[in-house]
């Protein structure tokens, strides 16, 4: 049984950070990220991060301000977000289960991953 539980998220003005956690139980291998949407829109790709060799891969919309990272020790994804802009605001989900694609854009694709978490509201105001 795989759990994926996240938590961090939360309301900041413009310019603020946040740092998002998705504790996974029942799951060791593959690749991790995390997806957000937002109201009436589909569910985008955020950020992935390979558990084996640390391999990541970035929507260019947060690109030099967001940053993925892992500790396989305590099977736990982070997603540090700095300069949050108001278009950041939608429910963050992580995800697990995704086997490599190349290119790795192809792993910021939703369909490429098994679990998925219940996700965690971020708002930004301006």
């Amino acid at each position: 049984q795989v759990q994926l539980v996240e938590s961090g998220g939360g309301s900041v003005q413009a310019g603020g950070s946040l740092r998002l956690s998705c504790a996974a139980s029942g799951y060791t291998s593959g690749w991790m990220g995390w997806f957000r949407q937002a109201p009436g829109k589909e569910r985008e790709g955020v950020a992935v991060i390979s558990t084996g060799d640390g391999s990541t891969y970035y929507a260019d919309s947060v690109k030099g301000r967001f940053t993925i990272s892992r500790d396989n020790a305590k099977n736990t994804v982070y997603l540090q977000m700095n300069s949050l802009k108001p278009e950041d605001t939608a429910m963050y989900y992580c995800a697990a289960g995704g086997t490599t694609q190349y290119p790795y854009w192809l792993m910021l694709r939703s369909s490429t991953y098994r679990y998925w978490g219940q996700g965690t509201q971020v708002t930004v105001s301006s």
